[in-house]
């Protein structure tokens, strides 16, 4: 395996062994930290699919009952803190120890779902999701770190494809989890997910370090002054000066931006325009069902007559859970850089499916084609970086993962939110109704965040659904999603550019 010795980053990709070889190849470490990340999901996606729905219901509902704008200030910070914090946490990883940032990383954690239970308004919120934030940039790259030093290059792409699974049941079974727990009342569900993630002290007791006795071997060297070692600070912006990671962190911005608008603002759009029914309707007939296994497994409400926000989405990380594997062992034949691209432009499609048309199997269509765009671009952001990174840098890489995704994802939530606020918040149309139908705008404004919609029901006398069909014609709703879409396709023309350029890198490293 040829190498770049002035660089010190490998870019040459290795031929990878068969589905069933890859897997059988897996030891029980590399299945240990896919049960942490697994409780770690569950808690963490019981929060993250609902926080929109509970920011925007009304103070009289359990909710915040705060407008978008303000949301909007909540995500951003969130994304900011649990993207940027593995910048220097990975390197921390790496000369401390994966068990101990693990086990820090998940009391943060606790404390964070605590707070968000104990102070339910807008600084609450806000202190929780820092918490959280923290406590996941913490946890992230000793766990990553662990998977990379318990697989080979022979089966990385398998062994991140059945991670990225693992997080996907994880993903799957959290907002179900926030479903059942939110319509008995919010508080209910961080109880719930402190609960959950508590089951992690338990794996860490059985956890293992692969590659410890290097590591302590390694530091005692560099107490004793045998090895030099630079400043963490220092060693990380060296590595982040260099072009292959500089590009590869301005080209992906763009498709976290569109990525996380999924996640932060779409479960809204469900709530406010998609009428939900027709699914079940059409798989239970106009009754609905009673069945309890089933309200819970398909995200229901608890009266069996519509699908909630949460379990529409839940169609993602179902659908990940179950196929993920398949399209790692599909995307292994396939360059990376390629793989990405296609899930690029499938994510894309979708998001511009979701704008224009707000048909509840439609929406199902948009959801069902970009979980294939993530599937082949999400895993393979963990495989480039962890093949690429110098001995001994794994988890400060895996950490670097984490700039584009904060990038993008800091940026769409503070203007996502904004944008969906402007073209489509059915609360800001409502009001805007209720003064074009004679309301006095002093009225309009005493009108409980929230609220609004359900008093323009009362004041037109008409039915909600009916309304909601007419407000929808009358508006440009789906103007929000077309411009985070125009802003995937830019990413993925930077992606295809990127790709040919590494390429050439490559090839200029192999003939060296």
């Amino acid at each position: 395996m040829s190498t770049n010795s002035h660089s010190g980053n490998d870019l040459s990709e290795v031929k990878q062994l068969g589905m069933w070889a890859s897997i059988t190849s897996l030891g029980y470490i590399f299945w240990l930290v896919g049960g942490m990340e697994l409780v770690e999901r569950i808690a963490y996606y019981g929060v993250k699919a609902s926080a929109g729905l509970y920011a925007k219901s009304p103070v009289s509902e359990g909710g915040l009952g705060i407008d978008l704008h303000d949301y909007g200030i909540i995500i951003a910070v969130w994304a900011m803190l649990q993207t940027f914090i593995p910048v220097l946490t990975g390197g921390i990883s790496d000369r401390v120890g994966y068990k101990e940032t693990i086990f820090v990383s998940t009391i943060i954690k606790i404390m964070g779902y605590l707070t968000m239970a104990f102070f339910p308004n807008f600084w609450g919120f806000l202190a929780g999701a820092m918490l959280l934030a923290a406590g996941t940039g913490v946890f992230k790259p000793g766990i990553q770190g662990t998977l990379v030093l318990s697989t080979k290059r022979e089966n990385t792409s398998m062994a991140w494809g059945i991670f990225y699974q693992v997080v996907n049941i994880g993903g799957f079974l959290g907002p179900l989890v926030a479903v059942h727990m939110r319509q008995l009342s919010w508080d209910n569900v961080f109880y719930a997910c402190a609960a959950i993630i508590s089951f992690n002290f338990l794996f860490l007791l059985a956890y293992k370090e692969p590659g410890k006795d290097e590591r302590l071997e390694r530091a005692k060297k560099i107490k004793s002054g045998e090895i030099q070692q630079e400043a963490l600070w220092k060693d990380a912006l060296n590595e982040l000066k260099k072009p292959v990671v500089i590009y590869y962190m301005l080209v992906f911005a763009g498709f976290w931006f569109l990525y996380n608008s999924l996640f932060d603002v779409l479960p809204i759009h469900i709530a406010e325009w998609v009428d939900t029914s027709i699914i079940v309707t059409s798989l239970f007939g106009p009754e609905g069902t009673s069945n309890g296994i089933l309200q819970f497994w398909l995200g229901l409400n608890n009266e069996g007559t519509k699908v909630m926000p949460e379990g529409m989405l839940n169609l993602n990380a179902g659908m990940i859970m179950t196929t993920c594997f398949l399209v790692a062992a599909f995307t292994a034949k396939y360059r990376i850089t390629t793989a990405m691209l296609v899930g690029c432009i499938l994510s894309i499609t979708a998001i511009m499916l979701v704008g224009a048309f707000n048909a509840a199997w439609m929406i199902v269509l948009a959801i069902a084609m970009f979980s294939f765009g993530e599937m082949m671009i999400s895993p393979k952001k963990n495989e480039f970086m962890g093949n690429i990174a110098p001995e001994g840098k794994k988890a400060m890489y895996l950490g670097f993962v984490m700039l584009p995704q904060g990038i993008g994802w800091t940026l769409e939530g503070y203007f996502a939110p904004k944008l969906y606020q402007i073209y489509a918040s059915k609360e800001i149309i409502s009001r805007n109704e209720l003064v074009s139908r004679g309301m006095s705008q002093t009225d309009v404004d005493a009108i409980p965040q929230g609220e609004a919609f359900m008093r323009l029901v009362d004041f037109t006398g008409m039915e909600a659904q009916q309304l909601t069909h007419m407000l929808y014609e009358a508006n440009n709703i789906g103007m929000a999603w077309y411009i985070i879409a125009a802003i995937g396709i830019i990413s993925a023309v930077g992606i295809f550019i990127y790709g040919k350029w590494l390429l050439t890198m490559q090839r200029q490293q192999t003939a060296a």
